[in-house]
């Protein structure tokens, strides 16, 4: 189990550092600490990189960290790594201490967690029904960034821009990442039952 703890440790700090960073170079436009943090708490990307470092980081310490729980987080993080890839990345121009924390918490973190779970954590523990608890996160923050939203005249992303699309097309493409977050929730299920399958025992000689 050390390297269970130890690739744990080392994926949460590289997640902890792109918070870090993000947290200064946001704290250096606006000057203040608590408009800071209600700056980058408008984003998925922040609360699930939060959620990296949790239960990464209880891992690392020795905690006991139920394996629907890290399903969840790996599947959240997953979706942040998708979603910036296949409609976020190249819209803004970042350099310095933003372009590493674009790249550390919506690149590098999001392909670390899935080989750390390929190669330390427990398998055969998930369940067919986890990916519909896994779905609350998400399902949770949706809300709450079209209120934050229409409170303050811009939305965290581009697809959920109600002023823009409109309710029908943002709720099209909720449904549409929704879908697709569940699929891959099953997806996780099916390999995570693959890989702790023991292999068949050979057929007996004559």
């Amino acid at each position: 189990m050390t390297g269970y703890r130890i690739g744990a440790a080392i994926v949460m700090l590289v997640s902890l550092t792109g918070l870090a960073v993000q947290f200064d170079a946001t704290l250096a436009q606006t000057g203040s600490i608590g408009e800071t943090l209600w700056t980058i708490l408008r984003f998925f990307t922040i609360w699930a990189n939060i959620l990296v470092v949790l239960t990464l980081g209880a891992i690392a310490l020795g905690r006991s960290v139920s394996s629907r729980l890290v399903g969840g987080m790996l599947l959240s993080i997953l979706l942040v790594g998708i979603i910036y890839g296949l409609l976020l990345r190249g819209l803004l121009s970042l350099s310095g201490g933003a372009l590493l924390a674009d790249t550390l918490l919506h690149k590098v973190t999001p392909v670390l967690v899935p080989l750390w779970w390929i190669g330390f954590a427990p398998k055969g523990q998930l369940g067919w029904g986890d990916p519909w608890i896994w779905a609350i996160f998400p399902a949770l923050y949706l809300p709450y960034a079209l209120l934050r939203g229409m409170a303050e005249g811009s939305y965290a992303y581009p697809f959920i821009n109600v002023t823009k699309f409109g309710v029908g097309q943002v709720a099209i493409n909720a449904v549409l990442i929704a879908i697709g977050f569940v699929v891959a929730g099953y997806a996780l299920v099916w390999i995570d039952r693959r890989f702790s399958a023991s292999p068949a025992p050979p057929p007996p000689t004559r």
